[in-house]
């Protein structure tokens, strides 16, 4: 797969406890960015942070949260990205959802024997 050196950057934000059809939403959203043939994603899970309600949510040991961010990032062409944007829209209730351009300077798999 190939992305054009002018990409762009999604970027989902949620919290680790949002669900979608009973499992954890970000799952949800990587199997369908995948499914939707996009070049890849990435979840991060974050130790602390607060979002629309101001409320902090932390990994500190004296305050255990049940629902840290989650981040997920995923990179393409802008067209595939634009395209995945309306799907997104129905899943994620509660969040920030960015999109900025990236400029992708390699993509690359595992190397195949030349023969």
């Amino acid at each position: 797969m190939k992305i054009p050196t002018e990409g762009k950057l999604l970027r989902i934000i949620v919290g680790e406890a949002d669900r979608w059809h009973g499992r954890p939403l970000y799952e949800a959203i990587v199997e369908e960015a995948r499914g939707r043939g996009l070049a890849g994603a990435t979840v991060w899970k974050g130790t602390m942070g607060f979002g629309a309600h101001s409320r902090l949510h932390t990994a500190k040991i004296l305050r255990l949260s049940q629902d840290l961010p989650v981040v997920i990032e995923i990179v393409d062409a802008p067209e595939k990205i634009e395209a995945f944007l309306p799907e997104l829209d129905g899943m994620v209730q509660e969040g920030l959802v960015t999109v900025e351009r990236a400029q992708v300077i390699l993509y690359r798999g595992p190397n195949k024997p030349r023969g």
